[in-house]
């Protein structure tokens, strides 16, 4: 039970930095591109961790049989998912990544049965349709412009492959460290993407980052939504299943909306509030079968 409930504390408060996120995303991507801004934001990212990891005296430590798996993580999910998500919020609207990427937890409950073998249950079904109409209520689909089709395709790509990497996670020995883990994914990733993007950087303009709400962006990118936000989700999929994990994804879509209400005086109607009952319904339901 005490497990249970800290991953559940863990995974929400990993979905609930990230559902604020994509408005700074929104904000620096229009002076940094998408592959630049991911770049950036893992060098931060990358600087705090080891600092993190260095001032608590981690052992860096990793058996040669587990590195493959490490390098998989920090490919598909730390890489791949979050250039696509990035260049998928670029290119599309913020309601089409909220409907798109809430496609994860159901992608996660098919992974998770296939690598993990985790057994599919009437619950764990109910909790992600009731959480899935949810976020539909919320979002809304009467307005969506579906004409950006390559800012879905790349949304819907970022979806499969985090759902793909949150299983991957779940896989990882438990006498790693998350900091270690997260630390070393971050690191691949980060090398993965150099080649790319060392050719790229010095065509932005210097200017312009150097406005607040630009590499104030960048540093927050890194440090909350990377740094913190990638250590919260992995040790709270350490601590439940895979498939039960995955619905705390659907936190992202209440804590933006709500933000924009608080920060930006941006409407929100009934829907909201009952979308929002749908997500927690759909979540307790998760809570009590790991409970």
């Amino acid at each position: 039970m005490k497990h249970s409930l800290l991953g559940s504390m863990y995974l929400a408060l990993a979905a609930s930095i990230w559902g604020g996120m994509y408005v700074v995303v929104k904000v620096v991507v229009a002076v940094i591109p998408p592959l630049e801004l991911v770049w950036l934001r893992y060098a931060v990212a990358l600087a705090a961790l080891l600092t993190i990891g260095l001032a608590t005296r981690q052992s860096w430590k990793v058996k040669k049989r587990d590195f493959p798996l490490i390098i998989a993580i920090g490919i598909i999910g730390n890489a791949i998912s979050i250039v696509t998500q990035e260049t998928g919020t670029m290119l599309s609207s913020a309601q089409m990544g909220a409907i798109i990427t809430s496609s994860t937890p159901a992608f996660m409950v098919i992974f998770a049965r296939l690598l993990l073998k985790e057994r599919l249950t009437m619950r764990k079904g109910l909790s992600v349709c009731l959480a899935t109409i949810g976020v539909l209520l919320i979002v809304g689909v009467n307005h969506v412009d579906m004409s950006s089709k390559l800012g879905g395709i790349s949304l819907l790509a970022a979806a499969l492959t985090w759902a793909l990497m949150s299983v991957l996670v779940k896989r990882v020995p438990g006498e790693y460290s998350q900091i270690v883990v997260t630390t070393y994914s971050i690191l691949i990733a980060l090398i993965a993407l150099t080649p790319f993007v060392l050719g790229r950087l010095p065509a932005l303009d210097a200017a312009q980052i150097a406005h607040p709400a630009i590499w104030g962006g960048v540093l927050y990118l890194g440090i909350v939504s990377t740094a913190g936000g990638f250590l919260l989700w992995n040790r709270g999929l350490q601590l439940l299943h895979a498939s039960s994990g995955g619905l705390f994804f659907f936190f992202q879509p209440v804590v933006g909306t709500l933000l924009g209400w608080l920060m930006l005086g941006e409407r929100i109607g009934i829907m909201f509030w009952i979308g929002s009952l749908f997500i927690l319904s759909g979540v307790l339901f998760v809570i009590r079968e790991e409970a």
